[in-house]
């Protein structure tokens, strides 16, 4: 089966398209929940047909537990957090990171389809850093996601 190379950079930008309302979504989630005092989500796919990277619905999650009910079990899906942790020296943080969510079920045209948009993603929403996820459960570890977003692994 033939595969499109996926190069970085410029290419990115032609292959894969962002709608002015949803750049302007991703800047306000953004900023918007810098000083957030509970989680806060929200749920991007690419649309397989016009490949832009669009928001699934307009929720925005405060729930882990409803933000995994929400994940499908065969599709992968960008999901912007910003989620407030207190560090170790008792100062509060709230990184805003990009879960990366790629179920091993999932058959490889999407994982390329994703593959291939992730640094875009990364770049357009501003985020610090991609956790890579492959089942909503992972989600339900919060500690370990609270370790990733200190930075402790």
């Amino acid at each position: 089966m033939w595969l499109p190379r996926v190069k970085t950079g410029a290419s990115e930008s032609r292959l894969y398209t962002f709608s002015q309302e949803t750049k302007d979504k991703l800047r306000k989630f953004r900023l918007g929940t810098s000083r957030a005092k509970d989680p806060q989500a929200v749920i991007y796919q690419i649309d397989k047909k016009t490949m832009e990277i669009q928001p699934v619905d307009g929720d925005v999650y405060s729930n882990l537990q409803n933000l995994a009910d929400e994940l499908p079990d065969h599709a992968p899906r960008f999901v912007l957090l910003s989620y407030p942790v207190t560090l170790d020296s008792g100062r509060l943080s709230v990184p805003y990171v990009m879960l990366y969510y790629l179920p091993v079920t999932c058959n490889n045209e999407v994982r390329m389809l994703y593959a291939g948009a992730k640094e875009l993603m990364r770049n357009t929403a501003e985020v610090g850093k991609i956790i890579e996820i492959d089942s909503a459960e992972d989600l339900e570890d919060i500690e370990a996601i609270e370790a990733k977003l200190k930075g402790d692994s």
